[in-house]
């Protein structure tokens, strides 16, 4: 699937950061042009929290956006 706009909420706003939440079915969000849909509102190093596969076998995993062109949004796994 692709980005469900209204499962992507902002949860803290600072200083040009946002903190998002997302929830999804689907049980990846690192696919190509997954979040391009949102590039107008997600910024390089925004951290966004996703609960994935919602009505499988559930996890949460937080992502930071690595790039975006103004159309296209690449994610990566988070790991501090």
């Amino acid at each position: 699937m692709s980005l469900q706009s209204k499962d992507l909420s902002v949860l803290a706003y600072a200083n040009k950061f946002t903190l998002w939440h997302y929830t999804t079915f689907d049980s990846s969000v690192v696919t190509t042009g997954y979040f391009n849909n949102a590039a107008s509102m997600l910024r390089v190093n925004d951290l966004i929290i996703v609960n994935i596969d919602t009505d499988g076998t559930p996890s949460t995993v937080f992502y930071i956006v690595t790039a975006n062109t103004g159309s296209s949004v690449t994610i990566a796994a988070f790991t501090a």
